[in-house]
């Protein structure tokens, strides 16, 4: 089988060249202008980072993505889905603010913002997969209505998938608040009743009559598990935040997961992969604190395999010292930087996973520019 192609460059600059340009060559080394943009709305898929985090991908680099594919005739937006937990992306409203105060606004990025599932986290299509866990994945009507998709990945650590990589970004970011509730629950649904006032917008939304209300008990809401689909669009309309995810699907399965919504977003369509491994984390973005890098900065990947791409960036990390005084270096070894920091992760699952569904290859060949 032929080998994946996965373009690298460091992050050191010369007076004639730019980090920003080196990108621009980067990703043009990589084949970038070989894909058909011209005329197509082209979803560049980020994290915008919580509001306090600061390792997310600087706006910078995005701008030079949505300039080049603007170049080839493309309409580029930036985009991601609601968050599940309660955050400051929980909402389109909040999560374009959010986007906005890191720097991610047009005329830094040179493009718009588009919330992918909507005001609520609600607005979803739903995307037929023969899966092994998920049989039609809940994905932001945005990302789907879109021609193309690009992911901006900023490779980090992560505390459920051990690694935040391109698959991370894909699936579990283009998934509506329906569908990450999916990813990360085992079951269904559950209310938290401290937090419930009774107004009961979430029984209008429920299509199986499964929550009701006991008087006894200030008309608090409660789920029966028999009756309820799954579905998760309780947790997006609930407006007090009480209809929460289980969150007690295994790690294991969670990467899994992961990669058939990733299947989901991408099958049959052009796409391409970026990750920028610097400011590796410890934790997922999606953190309001980031804490200091865990090993110094990599480099620059691109590439058109995402399973690829990601186990070219975790091998790279894994190669790299530990910074001292690093929530890593605080940890006991045990030949993995990721598994160190996570013990109870295996990112591996992720690319190996990946690879099954037909999303990439585990062989790959490391080309430097």
């Amino acid at each position: 089988m032929k080998k994946s192609k996965v373009y690298f460059a460091d992050f050191h600059a010369t007076p004639n060249e730019t980090l920003l340009q080196k990108l621009r060559r980067l990703i043009e080394r990589a084949g970038y202008a070989s894909l058909d943009l011209k005329d197509k709305f082209v979803a560049l898929k980020i994290h915008f980072g919580e509001m306090g985090n600061l390792a997310y991908m600087r706006p910078n680099y995005a701008r030079v993505v949505a300039d080049f594919t603007k170049e080839l005739g493309g309409k580029p937006f930036l985009t991601d889905a609601n968050t599940l937990y309660v955050g400051s992306r929980k909402n389109a409203l909040d999560h374009i603010e959010t986007a906005y105060r890191n720097g991610f606004d047009p005329f830094v990025t040179g493009c718009h913002v588009v919330i992918a599932d909507g005001l609520k986290g609600t607005d979803e299509v739903l995307v037929p997969i023969d899966g092994e866990y998920v049989k039609e994945a809940k994905i932001g009507r945005a990302v789907m209505d879109a021609d193309v998709v690009v992911s901006l990945t900023h490779f980090k650590m992560h505390e459920c998938a051990g690694a935040g990589g391109a698959l991370k970004n894909v699936g579990m970011g283009c998934g509506s608040r329906a569908g990450k509730m999916e990813m990360h629950s085992s079951g269904k649904p559950i209310v938290d009743q401290s937090v419930c006032v009774g107004c009961r917008v979430c029984a209008q939304t429920c299509a199986h009559d499964a929550i009701s209300f006991d008087a006894a008990n200030g008309n608090k809401a409660s789920i029966d598990v028999d009756k309820c689909a799954g579905c998760g669009r309780c947790i997006g309309r609930c407006p007090k935040d009480a209809v929460e995810a289980a969150m007690d699907e295994s790690f294991e399965i969670l990467n899994k997961k992961i990669c058939e919504y990733s299947l989901a977003v991408l099958q049959g369509r052009q796409a391409f992969h970026i990750a920028l491994v610097n400011d590796v984390s410890p934790f997922c973005d999606c953190h309001a604190e980031n804490d200091i890098p865990v090993v110094p900065n990599v480099g620059m990947f691109a590439s058109f395999d995402p399973v690829a791409l990601d186990l070219a960036c975790a091998e790279a990390v894994n190669k790299q010292p530990i910074v001292p005084n690093s929530a890593l270096a605080k940890k006991t070894p045990n030949g993995d930087h990721f598994c160190t920091m996570h013990p109870t992760t295996n990112w591996r699952s992720v690319v190996e996973y990946g690879a099954k569904l037909g999303l990439g290859s585990l062989e790959y060949e490391l080309i430097e520019i």
